[in-house]
């Protein structure tokens, strides 16, 4: 009895972490979308909040880099490093500037056809094979269609209103709404740069199979915040770079004031960490499957936070494209997890194989 309350328990952790981990992605594009009414630039934001994220995790790194023995720090750890920053700005940069075309809703409904457009660029890059004679291939091929023709209809099919949100009593709120809707032209614009953005991200993933990133890494990724210092500092300082040219004629988008923007920094600063520490536990207890089932509740999360704060209505492209994107990505993940089932077993019977054998033998 005891044993089943204390798995009960852990599991009710793993669930509330996850949950806390997406209301807190849509959270951030949220009260991002609602600084920019105030003039706050994605560039800006993009270098303090990194550049705070990077501060706030250095004190862990000390005190268990004096734990611990890590590798010489190479040109090529350090390129490698580079260009996963490199990729990550990239990524952030087209992210938050198509949230601020859109909202947060259509975030999170672009962010979930990622396994689909990884699954394409495997297959280019001859990493995938498909065989449609399997299920798990079929399933793959058919999820990553309904992806991409849901990314279709939410970008380019607004529709009639099926939800219309109500005014809270907030002061100036119909102005903040206004200066926060978008027009069709935006909306699109918005949907473009948000599927670059997963674009960059499959992209980052290709390589890091490409390229041995991951076993390359392996000391820094495991057990320490050097990787994430690392790559904060990098995208810090790229995004800066990039605004400081993009901008160069607006310096004075790099002064922040005491209000919604200040607070948006703040935030986004010491969320990257925990949303961080959170993904890296529940990866390495749960596995990558378990944190993928909940990526798709984000679309709910984004409707309800964009309601009550932002005054958003869901139109129907949004819903009709949402659900299709959704099935895409459990069809997708199910044919991954089914192949990967599959490989485990076949490795499983060549290793009971030669037993057998011996057996017979004895």
């Amino acid at each position: 009895m005891a044993g089943t309350e204390s798995l009960w328990r852990r599991e009710a952790v793993f669930l509330t972490a996850m949950l806390a981990s997406e209301t807190g992605i849509v959270g951030m594009n949220t009260l991002f979308k609602a600084a920019t009414s105030k003039g706050l630039n994605s560039y800006a934001f993009l270098g303090y909040s990194y550049l705070l994220a990077s501060l706030l995790l250095l004190p862990s790194h000390i005190f268990s880099a004096r734990s611990r023995s890590f590798p010489p720090l190479s040109y090529s750890i350090l390129s490698k490093i580079g260009l996963l920053g490199l990729l990550g700005s990239m990524y952030v940069i087209t992210g938050y500037i198509g949230v601020k075309y859109s909202n947060p809703t259509l975030a999170s409904a672009i962010s979930n056809i990622t396994p689909a457009l990884t699954f394409i660029l495997a297959v280019i890059f001859r990493m995938e094979k498909v065989n449609l004679k399997e299920r798990s291939s079929v399933a793959k091929v058919m999820g990553t269609i309904l992806s991409l023709v849901g990314a279709l209809v939410v970008v380019l099919y607004h529709g009639p209103r099926v939800f219309v949100a109500s005014s809270p009593p907030y002061l100036n709120f119909r102005q903040l709404s206004r200066s926060l809707s978008s027009s069709n032209s935006d909306w699109i614009i918005g949907g473009c740069l948000l599927t670059i953005k997963d674009i960059f991200v499959s992209v980052s993933f290709i390589l890091q199979s490409l390229l041995s990133l991951s076993l390359v890494l392996e000391h820094y990724l495991s057990c320490s915040s050097f990787s994430l210092i690392f790559y904060s500092l990098y995208v810090s300082i790229l995004t800066s770079l990039t605004g400081l040219v993009v901008e160069k004629d607006n310096p004075s988008i790099w002064i922040i004031r005491f209000d919604i923007t200040l607070i948006s920094i703040v935030t986004m600063g010491i969320f990257t960490p925990v949303y961080y520490v959170i993904h890296s536990w529940t990866v390495r207890y749960k596995g990558p499957l378990y944190l993928a089932i909940f990526k798709p509740l984000s679309i709910l999360i984004a409707v309800v936070m964009s309601a009550i704060f932002l005054g958003d209505s869901l139109y129907l492209g949004c819903l009709i494209g949402g659900v299709l994107i959704t099935l895409g990505f459990y069809a997708v993940m199910w044919g991954k997890a089914n192949e990967d089932k599959t490989r485990l077993l076949s490795l499983l019977e060549k290793e009971k194989t030669p037993l057998l054998h011996n057996d017979d033998q004895i």
